[in-house]
């Protein structure tokens, strides 16, 4: 009788190729768009340009997915969320601070 694993990584993202949905759809626009300049422009450079452009873009792409690292330049949301002002100043030196006797 055959066994059949168990799918444990229900949340992870749906992948196509090795991209995820929108990637892939981004990468077949630039696939479609390509045959259409093959097309309209038949030539031998054309075609192995274009090629050469689709293959780096898949390489591109996968590994941008595998290093996600890359694009992320700072965080969105801050660490914690107060209503107290904040002040960059030690209270000795901030004018705004009041001491409580």
């Amino acid at each position: 009788m055959k066994k059949f694993k168990i799918y444990k990584n229900i949340r992870k993202r749906a992948m196509i190729m090795g991209l995820p949905i929108s990637l892939f759809g981004l990468m077949m626009a630039s696939v479609i768009g390509s045959l259409m300049l093959i097309i309209f422009s038949f030539s031998l450079s054309v075609i192995i340009l274009v090629l050469l452009f689709n293959f780096g873009l898949y390489l591109g792409l996968s590994y941008s997915v595998k290093n996600p690292n890359l694009l992320h330049y700072q965080k969105v949301f801050p660490d914690t969320i107060s209503n107290k002002k904040a002040f960059l100043l030690p209270p000795e030196e901030n004018p705004n601070h009041h001491e409580e006797n």
